[in-house]
């Protein structure tokens, strides 16, 4: 899971929660507004990717395309780039051996948050000398967008880089570096169990003034949770998920991509770990101040929804796209192996809080507790000759 401490129960939940101020209020109750008039137009039962997509999504209710502010302390999670500069000094080394192996590259960052990696990587590669020409950001929330906009143009226009943004992957093919950072896990995804030998699907219906839990009978025999009931031998009972927009998004990264890497940072397990007989309620997990809980239907539009990732499964959709698989590995092996522990020594400057806070940087990056064994790393490439040194230390590929 992300960042945040885990609430496992309503009544554990209802203790210890925040409340809600009156806009926050308003802008839910219009979310719950539109789902409704989805779930009727849907003759009663909206399947809960639809569900997902909208709570995150649609335009100007979304989480992501809404104005609440969600990463950092006052937000509802923190990721790696938000916790300091360590983790975008480390990317920073791989990416400089990457752009100088790529003629034209430039930097393709999917979903940049606050702009804080993009902020540390550009002023990293700068006194590096290898900046690419263009750092350009697939961002769809107007909110983020205006943010990034006013943390990153200075600092572009000081460096000479041509920063865009962009709501979808180029249509030209290009040569460069692709980034996405706990992206993946929040794609709408496929709920579904086994019952009585047989699949559904999760879906949402009404009940009274709330949203419920409904199972329909109309997934494909053949299609993606088919193939993983009958690979995983999932028993009767076990609730899962299954993404098919990840390997949608896999195809187009393959197709767009000339030269170059995709970088792939989130939460998630190989296949064969992801349908674990005890995992049997699946991943879904929800973010709210820093509570992670779960249950999708509190207060949507105003927390997020997110499931690990079956890397086994991008690791397929790669090779489907013509992509090779670079190297897989844990968040705390590849930082180690960019040098982590180099960048994070004491400086002549530092002050007794500094060390400090770089320690405290180095635990939750790292620690198996925290985000080292949780979140993985997944690099995806074309035409590339030489290897990446983030899998020097350890290489996992052979899990998948």
């Amino acid at each position: 899971m992300k960042e945040s401490t885990l609430v496992s129960n309503n009544k554990t939940r209802n203790s210890v929660w925040p409340g809600l101020d009156s806009a926050a209020l308003v802008h839910s109750a219009a979310v719950f507004r539109y789902i409704r008039e989805l779930i009727r137009s849907a003759g009663g039962v909206l399947p809960f990717d639809q569900y997902m997509e909208a709570v995150l999504y649609a335009p100007g209710l979304g989480y992501y395309a809404a104005g609440a502010r969600k990463f950092g302390e006052d937000g509802d999670f923190v990721t790696a780039p938000e916790m300091g500069d360590l983790f975008g000094h480390c990317l920073a080394r791989e990416a400089e051996q990457i752009l100088a192996a790529i003629p034209d590259a430039v930097v393709l960052e999917f979903g940049a948050g606050s702009g804080a990696l993009a902020e540390t990587l550009i002023t990293a590669l700068a006194q590096s000398g290898r900046l690419p020409s263009q750092y350009n950001i697939v961002e769809i929330s107007p909110d983020l967008r205006q943010r990034q906009h006013e943390r990153l143009t200075p600092l572009c226009k000081r460096y000479g880089v041509t920063l865009q943004w962009q709501e979808s992957l180029p249509q030209s093919p290009f040569n460069g570096l692709i980034l996405a950072n706990e992206v993946v896990d929040a794609f709408p995804v496929t709920r579904f169990r086994v019952e009585r030998g047989q699949l559904q699907r999760a879906g949402v219906r009404l009940d009274g003034d709330a949203f419920a839990w409904d199972w329909m009978d109309d997934l494909d025999a053949d299609g993606m949770e088919a193939q993983l009931a009958q690979r995983h031998q999932l028993a009767e009972g076990y609730v899962t998920e299954a993404c098919p927009r990840a390997h949608a998004w896999i195809r187009a990264l393959g197709s767009c991509l000339k030269q170059g890497v995709a970088l792939i940072f989130d939460y998630g397990f190989p296949g064969d770990e992801y349908y674990l007989s005890q995992r049997d309620c699946g991943t879904l997990r929800c973010h709210y101040r820093h509570r992670a809980h779960d249950d999708p239907f509190l207060y949507p539009g105003l927390q997020d929804i997110t499931c690990h990732v079956d890397f086994s499964a991008l690791a397929d959709a790669g090779r489907e796209a013509g992509l090779q698989l670079l190297g897989y590995t844990s968040q705390e092996a590849y930082l180690l192996s960019l040098g982590l522990m180099e960048l994070a020594a004491p400086r002549d400057d530092d002050d007794q809080r500094a060390i400090l806070a770089r320690s405290a940087q180095i635990k939750q990056l790292v620690l198996p507790s925290q985000m080292g064994e949780a979140c993985k790393v997944m690099a995806l490439g074309k035409a590339m000759e030489h290897p990446l040194a983030g899998f020097d230390l350890r290489d996992r590929s052979a899990s998948l």
